[in-house]
């Protein structure tokens, strides 16, 4: 399969997201995954903006990469943040320059394994919504053609949150993001009874919801509320 293949099999699949109940968590972790894929990055994360322009973690397709998005909101520094205020990619962060522009961001970056970093914006004409991260464990260079690739999938992405049927009521954007950040907490506690009672990292445990919810077309928000009641077990969503 060609890359231009993959890419559109990649638009279906997002599009596909929105046919019927709408799961913002979902879709972005869709978003995050494909991305690191096509790009051939090893992590990427999500950004977006409330109703009153703060900024939250939304999605991460690992915990190194959601530990630096948290340390570039909580510092107020990072190729993210700039990159959401300009509505442009910061791309190719790495060496010296980006040392001594975003100094905490950069020790960060090295100290978990990263080489270099890049940040698309989450846009719609002049509406900015968020920002996707991106981490390489190497000092990878996006040429172009991976920024306009990157940017597509940005773009279809924002258009799925702007767009979907139910946005049509006025603020529902700001209530999808809320939604969002409460099933994250969720997500977050099931995560630790996960770790504690499987001896497992926080990775290994999203993807085994995550894995679940999929073969039993479940969301990930009502597996990992089973997981907090202990009524499913590592058990239930290894075999199930």
């Amino acid at each position: 399969m060609t890359s231009e293949q993959r890419l559109a099999q990649v638009f279906v699949e997002l599009a596909d997201t929105l046919v019927d109940e709408f799961d913002t968590l979902d879709f972005l972790s869709t978003l995050t995954e494909r991305s690191v894929e096509l790009l051939n990055a090893d992590a990427a994360g999500v950004i977006l903006a409330d109703a009153r322009g703060v900024l939250h973690v939304v999605a991460s397709t690992s915990d190194r990469a959601q530990l630096l998005e948290l340390l570039e909101l909580q510092n107020d520094e990072g190729p993210c943040l700039d990159c959401f205020q300009s509505a442009r990619p910061v791309v190719n962060v790495g060496g010296g320059e980006s040392r001594e522009r975003w100094p905490r961001f950069s020790t960060a970056l090295a100290e978990v394994g990263f080489a270099s970093a890049h940040a698309i914006p989450l846009r719609l004409r002049d509406s900015v919504v968020g920002a996707m991260n991106l981490f390489c464990a190497a000092d990878s260079h996006l040429s172009e053609d991976d920024v306009a690739m990157g940017q597509a999938l940005a773009d279809i992405a924002t258009i799925g949150l702007l767009q979907e049927r139910a946005v049509r009521q006025s603020g529902l954007i700001a209530e999808q993001l809320q939604t969002a950040l409460d099933n994250r907490v969720l997500i977050e506690q099931a995560k630790g009874v996960l770790m504690a009672s499987a001896e497992i990292d926080v990775d290994q445990a999203f993807r085994l919801m995550r894995d679940y919810s999929r073969r039993n077309n479940h969301p990930v928000k009502d597996v990992a509320r089973q997981v907090v009641t202990r009524t499913l077990s590592v058990e239930h969503l290894r075999r199930s």
